[in-house]
């Protein structure tokens, strides 16, 4: 019932996430992050929010996508109703798709990059997904704003949407986590809200936020 893309940024290092649904909170739901070990998004009929934070402990704990996939699904009798996606501090990536997740299902990989999605009108939705963001030019967030909207124009989740996300996580800078829970319009909204966090007063306060690799940083 959600389409999602995550992604590193090969320049950065940066990991970022974003979804998109027929339905309320997406943000709340899917996403998952940390600039140490990478991100996860968990979705499907019947998401667990679980395996998204499991799937971040057993990469912290060492193990790589398809290890902490395996793990986290595979002890998991409902696993048929959920989707996870992962993407490793490696750039490593892994997909599991429950069969009992309503047609069109599936999931797509690149270097760095890995969509998946459920009760979508066609393949072509992760296809526009993919495609997109690998063509996209702008910060990595700009890429995934762009990947999510060309998604929905290629036919999208078949319910239209109501809710959309965005999270980027970064050693070097604040995480930017961003969401619409209920819109008409929720890539839209979602697109003007990031554009806010870009400029005034909000943009002129991040400088001061501690980070991973400044733990002290403040306003001096």
């Amino acid at each position: 019932m959600t389409f999602s893309i995550l992604a590193q940024d090969l320049n950065t290092g940066a990991f970022g996430g974003a979804a998109a649904t027929g339905s309320l909170c997406v943000g709340g739901w899917v996403l998952r992050g940390d600039s140490r070990v990478g991100m996860s998004a968990s979705q499907g009929a019947a998401p667990s929010t679980m395996w998204g934070e499991d799937a971040l402990e057993r990469m912290r704990a060492g193990d790589g996508a398809e290890q902490a996939l395996s793990t986290v699904t595979g002890q998991d009798a409902g696993r048929d109703w959920r989707q996870l996606a992962l993407l490793d501090g490696a750039g490593g990536t892994a997909c599991h798709t429950g069969s009992k997740n309503t047609e069109w299902r599936g999931s797509l990989v690149a270097p760095g990059l890995v969509v998946s999605g459920n009760l979508l009108a066609g393949p072509q939705v992760l296809e526009a997904l993919r495609d997109t963001f690998l063509a996209a030019y702008g910060d990595l967030a700009e890429r995934l704003l762009a990947s999510i909207a060309a998604a929905e124009a290629a036919g999208g989740d078949t319910r239209g949407l109501q809710s959309a996300a965005l999270l980027v996580v970064s050693d070097d800078a604040p995480p930017l986590t961003l969401r619409v829970d209920w819109s008409e319009n929720p890539i839209s909204d979602l697109r003007d809200l990031y554009r806010r966090s870009q400029s005034g007063a909000y943009a002129a306060w991040l400088p001061s936020v501690p980070t991973r690799n400044d733990p002290e940083r403040c306003d001096d």
